[in-house]
């Protein structure tokens, strides 16, 4: 689709979720939007390649047109987002992303159900199939999940404890109960009935259903007029008008924020370390928005060879790295060497049809960076931190080496 095509297309400046459709109108791409207007235009710029990815442009010209769903909030366009790429998959949104480690949206099923917040890897291994009544997601931003669920826990009270409701075994557990109850973050009487209806609720707002909700709030209210029951009735009252005015201002200023962060990606880093072939072995380090993730370093002991060879061994372990679905995708990777080992990553990743940029880091004799192999537009925009993940992988694997070398006892 070209910026003249655009131009002809009528773009409300409102909340909501636009597709991008190829042939046959086929859904290339799902993105949410704080307005519509803004964001779609934001894909015909000249320098769309930097600013996003070479996937993203490519997703530009492959489109045919554009349709969109207008949302009264941006947590609604938020939350029908994610429900329309778990139903539709679409290519661009699916390739080269793991929602293994995204966050899901958890109700389980309980005398009184919780309402949890479940990495995606976690699910099979905190559950049982019977334990999950509902399940909502992935959702790939934590941070713009975590003030949707702040939103949400002032339009619906729920439980969110570690244990089942009634099954604390301290006073400590019990007490933080009634705390939550007092300040209103827990339901505030054991009313199981108006509880499940909550929950209920909670379950309709996850599935797009804000409507019936509304319908079956205004149902509940006209009852509680007729019988003079007008405190409760107010009640009732406040929550719809909450409903149907949703402040998410919060909401709007994160997911600006991550949409403007251009310096949002994730480096994988790999570096190998031996002592002339002997005890060889390989490194992933790994940072997001230039920050190391040290919990997800990886180190590797080399199975595949015996005599020193830096470009085989790096292959070995990025190909058991694309092993592990439970890890994310990197935006860019990062290998200590020059044009053979740049080669022998993009050799694997091709095989695993896996599309990934790779950096070499070129080294001097005393191991210092004197050149950089790789897209020019990712060396300039992320050199930094490639630099900054290269010597860390570089410690990492000597540190390591360093330790299982001096566990062999040598004759």
């Amino acid at each position: 689709m070209t910026k003249e095509k655009l131009t002809n297309k009528k773009l409300p400046d409102t909340p909501g979720v636009y597709f991008f459709l190829g042939a046959r109108k086929r859904i290339l791409y799902i993105g949410k939007a704080t307005s519509l207007r803004n964001r779609v235009r934001s894909y015909f710029t000249d320098d769309l390649k930097e600013k996003r990815s070479e996937l993203i442009e490519n997703m530009v010209e492959e489109s045919l047109t554009i349709e969109f769903t207008t949302t009264d909030s941006v947590l609604e366009a938020l939350i029908l987002e994610t429900n329309l790429i778990r139903t539709h998959k679409p290519h661009y949104n699916t390739r080269s992303k793991d929602d293994k480690s995204y966050n899901h949206l958890v109700i389980t099923n309980e005398e009184w159900p919780r309402v949890l917040v479940v990495r995606g890897k976690d699910l099979t291994e905190q559950f049982s199939e019977g334990e999950i009544k509902y399940e909502f997601g992935p959702f790939p931003s934590g941070l713009l999940f975590k003030e949707a669920l702040k939103i949400i826990r002032k339009l619906f009270q729920f439980y969110d404890t570690k244990q089942a409701v009634g099954n604390e075994k301290t006073k400590l557990s019990r007490g933080k109960i009634d705390f939550n109850r007092q300040i209103g973050l827990y339901p505030s009487a054991n009313n199981k009935e108006e509880y499940l209806r909550t929950i209920n609720h909670i379950k309709l707002f996850f599935e797009g259903e804000k409507q019936q909700i509304i319908k079956e709030l205004k149902k509940e209210m006209y009852q509680f007029a007729k019988t003079e029951k007008f405190e409760e009735a107010n009640i009732i009252k406040k929550r719809i008008f909450a409903l149907t005015h949703i402040q998410d201002i919060a909401l709007i200023k994160n997911d600006s924020k991550i949409y403007r962060d251009e310096k949002r990606v994730r480096i994988e880093a790999y570096d190998i370390a031996h002592m002339n072939g002997n005890d060889m072995v390989g490194v992933m380090t790994v940072f997001e928005s230039g920050e190391p993730m040290k919990s997800e370093y990886r180190k590797f002991k080399i199975k595949s060879l015996s005599d020193a060879n830096d470009p085989a061994a790096l292959k070995e372990i990025i190909h058991r790295r694309l092993q592990h679905d439970d890890w994310p995708l990197p935006q860019i990777i990062v290998v200590d060497g020059a044009t053979a080992q740049k080669n022998a990553a993009e050799t694997v990743l091709k095989a695993n049809n896996v599309v990934i940029p790779v950096i070499a880091v070129v080294k001097d004799e005393r191991h210092k960076p004197v050149r950089l192999i790789g897209q020019a537009h990712i060396l300039k925009r992320y050199k930094e931190a490639i630099l900054h993940a290269n010597a860390e992988s570089h410690r990492f694997a000597v540190t390591y080496h360093r330790k299982k070398r001096d566990k062999i006892p040598r004759e």
